[in-house]
């Protein structure tokens, strides 16, 4: 017997869109998200790239991003809660995801 229900559905949460203003820093908001959620797995040992600090900005640029284009990035197709699989750990929240996509679209700088 198989049951289902309209609320199987997969919820996506709408991303928040970054204020023009905002200059999103690789360093200050960034790296810290890798550093808090991505480096047990991504550090060379486990899975590529390396998103350890001092190695992640040169191991996801430009292989892994596409400067100004986000949606294009592979870095931000395969984030974690976009289409990342989740094995441990949690998904990143939507303002994380945001910060990540705002960084890209303003172009992916070394900052």
């Amino acid at each position: 017997m198989c049951f289902s229900c309209y609320y199987d559905e997969l919820y996506i949460p709408e991303i928040p869109e970054i204020p023009e203003d905002q200059i999103v820093s690789f360093k200050d908001d960034i790296q810290p998200i890798f550093t808090a959620n991505c480096i047990s797995c991504h550090n060379t040992t486990i899975a590529n790239p390396d998103l350890r600090e001092g190695n992640s900005y040169n191991a996801i640029v430009p292989e892994y991003v596409i400067k100004g284009d986000a949606e294009n990035s592979e870095l931000f197709q395969k984030l974690p809660g976009n289409n990342h699989p989740i094995e441990t750990g949690s998904p990143l929240d939507v303002d994380e995801i945001a910060l990540i996509k705002g960084w890209i679209d303003q172009g992916a700088e070394n900052n």
